[in-house]
């Protein structure tokens, strides 16, 4: 291609990019053209590569370089402000999204906990229950795990406190591998999302309740407390996330479906990334805090509910003051 031609057929983007470089770098550019940054910077980059593989003039080729390293610049000095949005959604952000999502994750939390609640009692009155849920061996592993006699409890209770760090790396992985799990189901018109939601409710009602009547109960309420209160919240949360997407399949309104899945991911995914962070949260308390067995039950049920307290203020108050305006 011709060097006039190239030159025409692009300069109106190199304009463009041009002046949205002079905005970043005066703080005056909006949201809308900060999102659409990186790929212009990435096609200059091609423009220039091309200006230089086909020996295109020293003048344009260094007009290009310098829109290139303005550009670079600033495409480096914007993402080194992802450690302060981050800090802005932690403080801010999640909590405010949590509430203004509130009608999903109401109906995920009544299914998950009311379908873990009635399975509980259910089991606790007939034991038998239990075995519509799990086989006899699950069962038996269970027992195991939150005997009152074992030296550590919860998962992989023989383990020694070293390997703490290697179950904080399972529980992530298994964590978010159910979050994901019960969020990206939801692409199956909510139904994915709702059959997991019960399931899993269930299947926690079954062993909280068969564990309590058999006399392990204050060796399970003792180590589920304290980590329940992110672990918990974040299925839920997750769960509301996959409703979400039914939803837009279910109900489009006037928008096409494929509009509506795009604009309720947009949304839906901003409280995965909550999610992920509940669940940090949560592995941490659970491998280092919640196995130890030195610590007294009633200390634990106070720190449990003090974490239940804390959870419960963060999503009800965060965030609520207004900014003032620019």
């Amino acid at each position: 291609m011709k060097q006039s031609l190239f030159e025409k057929r692009h300069q109106a983007d190199w304009e463009a990019f041009s002046k949205l470089l002079g905005n970043l770098e005066r703080s005056k550019a909006d949201t809308r053209a900060c999102e659409t940054f990186a790929g212009d910077y990435r096609r200059l980059c091609q423009h220039l590569a091309l200006a230089q593989e086909r020996g295109y003039s020293s003048h344009l080729i260094a007009q290009l370089q310098q829109l290139a390293m303005r550009g670079h610049q600033q495409f480096y000095r914007h993402r080194s402000h992802l450690g302060g949005r981050l800090l802005d959604f932690i403080l801010g952000g999640f909590p405010r999204l949590v509430r203004s999502q509130w009608r999903s994750i109401a109906a995920a939390s009544l299914l998950f906990y009311g379908s873990l609640l009635l399975m509980g009692v259910l089991v606790h009155a007939y034991p038998d229950l239990v075995y519509s849920m799990m086989d006899p061996e699950q069962v038996s592993s269970m027992e195991s795990m939150y005997d009152p006699d074992a030296r550590r409890i919860g998962p992989m209770s023989e383990r020694d406190s070293g390997d703490d760090w290697m179950m904080f790396g399972h529980y992530i992985m298994n964590n978010i591998g159910i979050a994901f799990q019960t969020y990206a189901s939801g692409l199956l018109f909510g139904l994915g999302s709702l059959f997991f939601l019960l399931f899993n409710g269930l299947t926690i009602g079954a062993v909280a309740g068969h564990l309590t009547q058999v006399g392990y109960g204050e060796t399970f309420w003792s180590f589920v407390i304290g980590h329940g209160a992110f672990e918990l919240t974040a299925i839920s949360f997750a769960g509301a996330a996959g409703l979400q997407l039914g939803w837009a399949l279910l109900a489009p309104g006037r928008m096409p479906r494929s509009e509506s899945l795009r604009l309720a991911a947009a949304r839906s995914v901003q409280l995965i990334a909550g999610v992920i962070l509940l669940l940090l949260i949560a592995a941490f308390v659970e491998a280092y805090w919640s196995s130890i067995n030195h610590v007294s039950p009633q200390f634990k049920y106070g720190v449990g509910a003090g974490l239940w307290t804390l959870v419960a203020l963060y999503f009800g108050l965060a965030g609520r003051r207004a900014h003032a305006p620019d």
